[in-house]
């Protein structure tokens, strides 16, 4: 009882977790605060709150405060906040629901029974408002993230499922959300709320280090919100809604996330969510534009390459959506048929490509260059099963000849014929055996230089890719890839491909792992050109430092209080 003596707060949290008594007297105290605390003005309460908040970081398994009823607390101090705005507007109250909702978040991220629990508690409804925008974006942010921790679990999903508007609000705020966090916070500079730069910052760093945190928070709302709609996704009633909205499918694939957030699955996990059902591939091969990018994730060189193949060989396979795609898909796939390795239990990715490739080799109404593709993985196949039976010494004397035929192709370029020299490497391409994978990815990436000097773009992305397949971690071809897609008008795969050039520069033991001066300068071309808020900029116009002339046009009336930053529908 002495620390309650020196506390200016007395009966608070911290007051009551030091008390020399009783276990279950102590419970009980902590009991009745959380039900009194809603109804308390005192300041000081965001203390509380925010200890609250570490507790359930540090220990979100610990069921202690659920069971003393801490949901029905953090859901009545949401409520309170969103009701009282001028209880919100004193001492530093305007902090208590971001944290309230972030602990609701934090204590159902792992345990289930936690997260049941945080239902019956009704803090579902309290998040819903906050999602809805009725505070700020910041608030939205934490408001997904517990939503989106209840809606993994199938025991609570259904209370999800109760307030359809969830899937509305999150389908809007994934299309939305770079332009909210760009007007609200990022574009004015100096309209910037304080309780904003202190979340975002802690109290460190200027404007720098809030701009960078504001992109991440950014994309984390963007993904957030992708993450819940996914759980909706898997039922065929809610697809229906998500595929029902055609804007918003053509969107996905650039809601990436951005190098803040390179783990997420982004647009494209929910794109192969999207895919697993047949209304869904119906919907997403109405969308020539979600094909075409699929196509160039698919040819990528990171973890989302392989979502995109996933949805790419669904499309194909399925027959009501098939005849729509082929044309699109099949120079993609083709490129990808000795793709080798993939997460799960299958060993080699190309196999399933061809196989669907060639499920109905009868068709006809493909165009001449599917055909042509089509023929080429057929021929490939062909090629691979006479090779298995064929002399191992007539093997090598063809491996040699190749190789004499790349010299050649070499010394061709090296004079100025390049025409001349990609002859020579398609022949070489022609008599190299299948097997010789390291040596056929050189001339492929050989014949990819040739193809972008003659501006051939996409010939060059596709013996790139080719030769990637072969060998994942061919630099020259993820150099020369990454020129073509930078050619093509697309950052963000130049981009990926010029950070998985520059990480195996850093991973070549016994080597300079210097990272070369046109490596560096394209990664920075490209992370300007893909800058996460680069098209809200485009839109509601450049980053501004000072008000102009704001206390002129200020209104007499008008309130700038701290909470009144979003609208009810934003």
């Amino acid at each position: 009882m002495d620390a309650c003596k020196e506390c200016p707060y007395p009966g608070c949290l911290f007051c009551l977790m030091k008390e020399n008594v009783a276990p279950s007297k102590r419970r009980s105290s902590i009991a009745q605060l959380f039900k009194q605390l809603p109804e308390r003005d005192e300041p000081g309460q965001v203390m509380a709150i925010s200890g609250l908040w570490n507790a359930a970081l540090l220990r979100p398994t610990d069921g202690e405060f659920i069971e003393l009823g801490i949901f029905e607390c953090m859901a009545a101090l949401i409520f309170k906040g969103i009701r009282d705005r001028k209880w919100l507007a004193s001492d530093q109250n305007i902090f208590i629901p971001y944290y309230a909702a972030h602990i609701i978040g934090s204590y159902t991220m792992i345990v289930e029974e936690f997260a049941i629990r945080a239902v019956q508690a009704k803090v579902i409804p309290a998040l819903l408002e906050l999602l809805k925008g009725k505070l700020t974006w910041v608030e939205q942010r934490v408001a997904l993230r517990a939503l989106g921790h209840l809606a993994t679990y199938e025991s609570t999903f259904s209370y999800i499922l109760d307030c359809r508007e969830i899937l509305d609000v999150a389908m809007k705020l994934a299309a939305d959300a770079l332009d909210i966090v760009y007007t609200q916070f990022y574009r004015f500079v100096d309209r910037r709320l304080e309780y904003h730069q202190d979340l975002l910052t802690r109290g460190l760093g200027g404007v720098e280090m809030e701009s960078r945190k504001a992109e991440e928070w950014a994309s984390q709302l963007q993904c957030w919100s992708l993450q819940l709609i996914n759980c909706f996704a898997f039922r065929e009633e809610y697809l229906a809604v998500v595929c029902g909205n055609k804007e918003f499918l053509c969107k996905l694939l650039g809601m990436w996330g951005g190098l803040v957030n390179e783990s997420s699955p982004a647009g494209i996990g929910l794109l192969r969510s999207i895919c697993r059902e047949s209304s869904g591939r119906v919907a997403v091969a109405d969308c020539p534009g979600v094909v075409n990018g699929l196509c160039n994730v698919a040819r990528s060189s990171d973890d989302w390459q392989y979502m995109a193949v996933d949805c790419l060989v669904w499309l194909v396979q399925d027959v009501a959506s098939r005849h729509k795609v082929l044309d699109q898909a099949a120079c993609a796939l083709v490129d990808l048929t000795e793709l080798s390795t993939m997460s799960g239990d299958q060993k080699k990715l190309g196999d399933l490509i061809a196989t669907t490739l060639l499920r109905n080799p009868a068709e006809q109404s493909q165009a001449l260059e599917t055909r042509l593709a089509l023929n080429e993985v057929a021929a490939a196949q062909q090629r691979m099963k006479l090779e298995r039976d064929e002399d191992k010494d007539d093997l090598r004397i063809r491996k040699a000849a190749a190789m004499l035929l790349r010299l050649e192709g070499n010394a061709r370029f090296a004079s100025g014929d390049i025409h001349g020299a990609a002859c020579k490497y398609t022949e070489a391409l022609e008599l190299c055996p299948l097997k010789a994978k390291k040596q056929r990815a050189s001339i492929y990436s050989n014949r990819a230089q040739c193809h972008l000097l003659s501006q051939n773009n996409q010939a060059a992305i596709s013996d790139s890719t080719r030769a990637l397949c072969l060998q994942k971690t061919h630099r020259d071809s993820l150099w020369r890839r990454a020129q073509a897609y930078e050619m093509e008008g697309l950052p963000k795969e130049s981009l990926l491909d010029g950070i998985m050039y520059m990480i195996e520069c850093s991973q070549k033991k016994n080597r300079k792992s210097n990272v070369p001066d046109y490596i560096e300068a394209l990664i920075k071309k490209q992370m300007r050109a893909t800058w996460l808020f680069k098209e809200a900029s485009q839109k509601w116009g450049a980053i501004e430092y000072r008000y102009r002339n704001w206390n002129d046009n200020q209104s007499s009336s008008h309130d700038e209080s701290e909470w009144e930053t979003a609208s009810d529908d934003s």
